[in-house]
């Protein structure tokens, strides 16, 4: 999965951002039984290796992570808007060798 800045603007700009994010994405995870494998938090976007346990769980997981994440980054940097590029992308992962 991955999730783009809007423009590619960051979305990361301080240590306290990152540690947010990953607060809310435990937090989501936790409430719509996901879970991540790994991620990667670059400044102006998110990749995440996750394995969803119902089929709307992804969904669920990326709307609560975005509203709570784009509050928190508007009111921090005295901004207003969207944040983020559209909707994530993601694809599936085979796990055959």
């Amino acid at each position: 999965m991955i999730i783009r800045g809007n423009n590619r603007q960051a979305v990361f700009i301080a240590d306290e951002d990152y540690r947010f994010y990953l607060d809310k994405l435990i937090e989501s995870c936790d409430k719509h039984m996901c879970a991540v494998h790994s991620y990667v938090l670059m400044t102006n976007h998110v990749h995440l290796l996750v394995t969803p346990e119902k089929e709307d769980s992804l969904s669920k997981l990326m709307q609560m992570i975005g509203r709570f994440y784009v509050q928190y980054f508007n009111h921090r940097y005295r901004r207003t808007g969207g944040l983020w590029d559209g909707r994530f992308k993601s694809a599936p992962v085979d796990t055959c060798l």
